[in-house]
């Protein structure tokens, strides 16, 4: 069908509420929280999807991993239908939550890592080689056999990256992944990210509020705003337009991009 990693169509998503209307009666009310994007990633991309709380990032995120089931609207990725085939699409991809872990609490983080090798049947030989790999990119070798309640928030993030990279997805969503990081945390999660897309290829699609983030890691940035597309193209004619942190920050404040 196409060469595009992520491609979607007119995608869009629309909830449906029930509030009471007196003692008996319930009111519907339709909520549409994704409103027919067209969107379109090519192979080795690393995009910042970027827009304030409750503009639909999340919510275009859950409909790619085939968590949601779209309204409507025509979506693929990595050669699949998300909706219809979640279990072949999740050995495609990897997925990273800033707020959220994948990782069992109180294993240690190693045995995350083997229990993940048996989930996605990674080939022993290519499971050690990633794990050693990514142990020395992201200097995991401290903790490794700390149970994963008892680290800090910046080990648990390059914990969780790992875990999400084990498998060599296609591409990989990243939900805030330096969110509460201190300085130093931030840089390696960065520096990690970056030479993974130029050395790997691997196609990256960022969520993100920290400006830094987007300056370093994206060349193409998609702009979200009540569920709609109102920017998606390089970083640089958005700096062009406007400073990036006036955009960015009139973003969070509520103030409408599009239009």
């Amino acid at each position: 069908m196409t060469d595009a990693v992520i491609l979607a169509e007119q995608l869009t998503k629309t909830f449906t509420a029930h509030t009471r209307a007196g003692r008996f009666r319930r009111e519907r009310s339709d909520f549409t929280a994704v409103d027919g994007i067209d969107l379109r990633v090519e192979p080795g991309e690393l995009v910042g999807y970027i827009g304030p709380n409750g503009a639909g990032k999340s919510t275009t995120i859950k409909m790619l991993t085939g968590i949601l089931t779209p309204t409507s609207g025509r979506l693929r990725v990595a050669g699949f239908e998300p909706q219809r085939e979640r279990v072949r699409l999740a050995r495609r991809i990897g997925v990273v939550f800033g707020q959220r872990t994948t990782l069992w609490w109180d294993l240690p983080l190693r045995d995350s890592f083997e229990l993940l090798q048996r989930l996605y049947r990674i080939p022993p030989d290519r499971f050690r080689a990633n794990l050693a790999r990514y142990t020395e990119a992201l200097d995991l070798g401290p903790f490794l056999d700390r149970p994963v309640r008892q680290l800090s928030l910046g080990q648990r993030m390059r914990g969780d990256v790992t875990a999400a990279l084990l498998h060599d997805p296609a591409v990989v969503y990243l939900d805030e992944p330096t969110i509460g990081l201190d300085v130093v945390s931030k840089h390696a999660v960065r520096e990690f990210l970056h030479d993974l897309n130029r050395r790997t290829g691997t196609t990256i699609l960022l969520t993100t509020h920290d400006i830094d983030d987007i300056e370093r890691l994206c060349s193409r940035v998609v702009v979200i705003d009540h569920g709609r597309i109102g920017y998606d193209g390089p970083i640089e004619l958005l700096r062009a337009d406007r400073d990036l942190e006036t955009v960015v920050r009139e973003l969070y404040s509520g103030q409408p991009i599009i239009g």
